[in-house]
């Protein structure tokens, strides 16, 4: 009777992962509950006959999400978790130095960054309208603002313009933005223009610097970007996850917590 409780107790908890974080991943439910990862299979197994989630590689998501992927919040519902953007950004900043050229990419952490950098004699690159408008006032700073289409889904700009704008850039560091984060699938966004100008900028950069809170680990969309073994460093807060941990040491990129 005890196993069978165990067994019921571990199962709701698996569901309430999911509906949180979108996906899971068996290694790392089988490292939470001390199980093995055939026990975690069969957990995953049962739940995605009863509709709870879909089966993925490595472990499940939502059954909720469509074609397999998380959807897009809208503009506003991105201002979460903002204490944690708060301390990644400052986080961030401190690695940027004076003759500095960086690109922060789009995003509501990439506003943060913006917000916490010093006016000090760096040239900032980016296609997001909330990073311009925090820098517009640092009259140290050179802002090189990627022209394009504006996208009022996340207020940023897009398009063949955009990417072009990259070809002729080479900058020291890439502050990238994170819709999904995940060991198997890499880095992935909700927008295909977004991921061909991500994966542009990552082309211009000496050094590629993911920013992200913790709660888009395990989260995959439909659009990827890079694998995260690509990362030479990962910015994120102390939420992060024994299996990002384990993951930094493994696949040699630089893991600071913020």
């Amino acid at each position: 009777m005890a196993a069978t409780r165990d067994t019921s107790q571990r199962r709701l908890q698996i569901s309430e992962l999911v509906r949180q974080h979108g996906s899971v991943q068996v290694a790392s439910l089988a490292l939470r509950f001390g199980v093995s990862a055939q026990t975690v299979r069969k957990d995953l197994r049962y739940l995605a006959e009863r509709g709870v989630m879909a089966r993925a590689y490595g472990g499940a998501i939502d059954s909720g999400v469509v074609g397999g992927v998380l959807t897009e919040p809208n503009y506003e519902a991105k201002f979460t978790h903002l204490d944690e953007k708060r301390r990644i950004g400052v986080r961030a900043a401190a690695l940027i130095k004076p003759g500095d050229t960086v690109v922060i990419d789009s995003g509501t952490t990439g506003i943060q960054l913006a917000e916490a950098l010093p006016d000090i004699d760096i040239t900032v690159v980016t296609n997001d309208f909330g990073v311009l408008v925090a820098l517009a006032p640092k009259n140290s700073i050179t802002l090189v603002m990627l022209g394009g289409e504006l996208r009022r889904r996340n207020m940023a700009f897009y398009g063949g313009l955009t990417v072009e704008a990259l070809d002729a850039l080479h900058v020291d560091k890439l502050f990238l933005g994170v819709d999904g984060f995940d060991l198997e699938r890499g880095i992935t966004t909700h927008y295909e223009p977004e991921a061909l100008l991500n994966r542009k900028m990552v082309e211009a950069s000496r050094q590629v610097i993911a920013i992200t809170d913790s709660s888009k680990f395990g989260k995959i969309c439909l659009h990827r970007i890079i694998p995260v073994s690509a990362l030479n460093m990962l910015i994120t807060d102390t939420g992060a996850t024994e299996d990002i941990i384990q993951a930094s040491h493994q696949l040699g990129f630089e893991l600071q917590l913020a």
